[in-house]
């Protein structure tokens, strides 16, 4: 048996591990004392779960970007594997490049062909370091609109998951042509006659985020976040301090509940207390019940219902009124 792993703990939860500490420590010498405590460990047990739902349920936006981005939250694969009754994962951009900072292949999930893909994030260093930390090169991008070709074509619907703090940003990228790979996947998502979902996962970042991001239904888990810009980067460029991230995290309006607020998105994906990484499989029933009913509700429109909707959907946003002065 594998030596159960030892968790990850975040700056805030450090009262649910003092608390776990002296669960643990009561439990030690009532065995070696032979006392019951089992009332007073009962108590605190409730203690604990009061006080988790209490933290998980007040969190800051700059907290929730932490959640975002714990180590063992799960990934797109993870859900992939999760959720999906087939899958068989497809590589390569067809154009001499395979980025594994994006995934994708044609799964079946509820009895349904689908094409999933998305960001791949690493479980360690080195896998990182491979995957790249999620941020996709120009091949990335090319092998996501090339995937996403392949279910237009043949019909099948389209489930996209975001989790990157953005495209690769380095010289060869640029070289390689980061810009309009990611400008042409936002123009053919826009005209596929399939059903599109997409779903924030983790964290989404800028364009990186947006090249697989234009669909008929953008869903984000509770403490997932989207934003244009890292808060530590926006208080960097604005205050030229990244201590005032916090500040930047409030003004971002990054989080689920932001966004939902502004008519973003359509739907907040709750997650089990704790976040995604307390409970993968849970999560991963959240996540495939709505996938489900998202893909039903859309099944149930014309091809034309659904590209003017999808058209319209991103006309909206940023709408603003102008006030006349008297």
């Amino acid at each position: 048996m594998a030596p159960e792993r030892k968790p990850i703990l975040l700056d805030f939860e450090k009262p649910l591990a003092e608390l776990d500490a002296r669960i643990a420590q009561i439990q030690e010498l009532a065995e070696e004392n032979e006392v019951d405590v089992s009332e007073e460990i009962r108590q605190l047990e409730l203690r604990a779960v009061q006080l988790r739902q209490e933290i998980f349920s007040s969190l800051s936006p700059l907290q929730r970007l932490q959640v975002a981005r714990h180590p063992r939250r799960p990934s797109t694969l993870d859900y992939i594997q999760a959720i999906s009754d087939e899958w068989m994962e497809l590589h390569g951009d067809r154009c001499g490049s395979d980025d594994s900072a994006v995934v994708g292949g044609v799964a079946r999930i509820g009895g349904m062909p689908v094409v999933m893909l998305g960001h791949q994030k690493g479980r360690d260093t080195k896998d990182n370091i491979a995957r790249n930390f999620g941020m996709a090169s120009p091949g990335g991008y090319r092998k996501a609109i090339r995937l996403m070709e392949h279910a237009n074509r043949f019909g099948m619907p389209i489930c996209t998951f975001i989790d990157t703090p953005g495209a690769n940003p380095n010289a060869e990228s640029e070289r390689l042509g980061q810009g309009e790979a990611i400008a042409y996947n936002l123009r053919e998502m826009f005209q596929f006659e399939v059903p599109i979902i997409c779903t924030v996962i983790g964290e989404a970042g800028s364009g990186g985020a947006l090249g697989i991001s234009v669909g008929d239904r953008l869903l984000m888990f509770e403490h997932s976040v989207y934003y244009v810009a890292s808060p530590e980067a926006c208080a960097a460029i604005l205050w030229r301090d990244a201590g005032k991230a916090p500040q930047a995290a409030e003004a971002l309006k990054i989080t689920a509940n932001d966004l939902k607020q502004l008519n973003l998105i359509d739907e907040i994906l709750p997650e089990p207390i704790g976040g995604a990484h307390a409970d993968p499989l849970a999560a991963a029933e959240t996540l495939k019940s709505a996938l489900l009913r998202h893909l039903t509700d859309l099944n149930n429109l014309t091809t034309q219902q659904r590209r003017e909707l999808r058209y319209q959907k991103f006309r909206a946003m940023g709408v603003f009124a102008e006030a006349i002065a008297e």
